[in-house]
């Protein structure tokens, strides 16, 4: 039978990627609680579970946005390849904010991956929370947990509408 949509076929893709991510992140957090680190409350698990989905349903957007936009896989692949460290590394994934040079705080705290992990860090590490309290200190202030949810909120807003004219010409 002919698809309903061929929108369909990037949500199908994007169901996908999410529930690979959550498959992985399931695993981590099950690693590091055999290995000692413990767990988070169950709203603590809830709430890493929905950084991790609007961290994901982000990249995922861009990522499907990059695929209809280049002309090929192998032009996918090198951005892909050339982001993906840089990304990384200039985000806390490795180190806190204190530990970095001035240059370098700047940059992690523009780095959507910073928002994902200081949240769950601090979930991690305080058994008690609010939205209000403060995951991060940024060169320009301080960076509260709902700030953070709110900032990766914004960065699938922007990374959804900005691909929908992208996916209409390929699909036109």
């Amino acid at each position: 039978a002919p698809l309903a949509s061929r929108f369909s076929i990037v949500f199908a893709s994007a169901i996908f990627i999410v529930t690979l991510s959550g498959i992985q992140t399931a695993v981590i957090v099950a690693a590091s609680a055999m290995l000692g680190v413990g767990l988070p409350d169950p709203v603590g698990l809830g709430l890493m579970a929905l950084i991790v989905l609007l961290l994901v349903v982000g990249v995922t957007a861009l990522s499907l946005g990059l695929a209809f936009a280049l002309p090929g896989h192998i032009e996918l692949l090198a951005v892909i390849f050339v982001t993906n460290l840089p990304l990384l590394f200039a985000s806390t994934a490795l180190a806190p904010l204190s530990f970095m040079p001035n240059w370098l705080q700047t940059i992690a705290s523009l780095n959507p991956l910073t928002y994902a992990i200081e949240p769950i860090r601090y979930v991690y590490l305080h058994n008690s929370w609010a939205f209000s309290s403060v995951v991060m200190q940024a060169p320009w202030g301080t960076v509260s947990f709902g700030a953070s949810l709110l900032i990766l909120l914004l960065l699938d807003v922007v990374a959804l509408v900005s691909i929908q004219p992208l996916l209409r010409r390929s699909f036109a």
